[in-house]
């Protein structure tokens, strides 16, 4: 169990620093040597978990797609603008997001699978849910729709991320919705959606900073006053316990063993001929 709870983490580690070398340098710029010295992780136990570049790159767009939720209870319509809203705001504050994004437009699978396939049928199923419950015209193709909807998200953050760096993304969102909802939804439902979103996740992520901020400063001015409360309610609980495990996804299938320091021949050589 520790050799996999390491794997794991050694997993987490790896993705997140090629997500922010990704983000920074692209695919082709990108380097092995810069992702193993952000993921501080050894070149074997690199390709331990990924024959390549390419498969790093492949699950940080897998990863990707787990940023946006669309809620199945009440409004399909306004589940789809709240999840467009949730992507711009992770678009701004989640490097892996932007990776993704990055390596989507890059066109680094080009022949491969469809970069926003999952995004484009999430989305068709959210407006065939709609026309279910009759806030989407019934003569609207869901999957064009989608497609049109997709698309257009993709170019606007483009050009908001040219024009302000993203930090007007959540306004030229709303406006993308307030073009669209006319042309695929009834007037009567349109008047109930909120383009920006129901919730300023923005306001939220600050209020959960300046809480985490006084919490800290609480425990800080009870330890000086010589109580920990941590230390104290884990003695009550019967000891410190073990923090959750990694994200549901992880290390490749199969991978219990050590992680290996050396590398394996070829390793250095990523798919499609692109040297680390």
């Amino acid at each position: 169990m520790a050799k996999q709870a390491r794997a794991v983490q050694t997993w987490r580690s790896i993705v997140d620093a090629a997500a922010s070398v990704f983000d920074d340098y692209g695919y082709e710029r990108a380097a092995i040597s810069e992702i193993l010295r952000r993921a501080k992780v050894t070149k074997g136990a690199l390709y331990f978990h990924f024959a390549s570049k390419e498969a790093i790159a492949q699950a940080i767009m897998d990863e990707q797609t787990s940023t946006v939720e669309f809620e199945q209870e009440g409004s399909p319509l306004q589940s789809l603008v709240d999840g467009g809203q949730q992507f711009a705001f992770a678009l701004r504050h989640n490097s892996m997001a932007r990776a993704g994004t990055r390596l989507s437009i890059e066109g680094v699978f080009l022949g491969g699978p469809h970069p926003w396939g999952d995004w484009i049928d999430a989305t068709a199923r959210m407006l065939e849910l709609g026309q279910e419950r009759g806030e989407v015209f019934p003569q609207i193709d869901p999957m064009v729709s989608a497609k049109i909807i997709v698309a257009s998200f993709t170019g606007i953050q483009l050009v908001s991320e040219a024009d302000s760096g993203r930090a007007d993304l959540r306004e030229q969102v709303a406006e993308m919705w307030r073009h669209i909802l006319p042309s695929i939804a009834h007037p009567g439902v349109i008047a109930h959606i909120k383009p920006e979103g129901r919730v300023d996740l923005a306001a939220q992520a600050r209020e959960k900073a300046e809480r985490e901020e006084q919490e800290a400063r609480i425990a800080a001015e009870a330890k000086g006053a010589g109580s920990d409360p941590a230390t104290d309610s884990g003695s009550r609980a019967g000891g410190p316990g073990l923090r959750g495990g990694g994200s549901g996804r992880g290390p490749r299938a199969g991978g219990t063993g050590d992680e290996g320091d050396e590398e394996p021949a070829g390793a250095g050589v990523a798919a499609g001929g692109a040297v680390a």
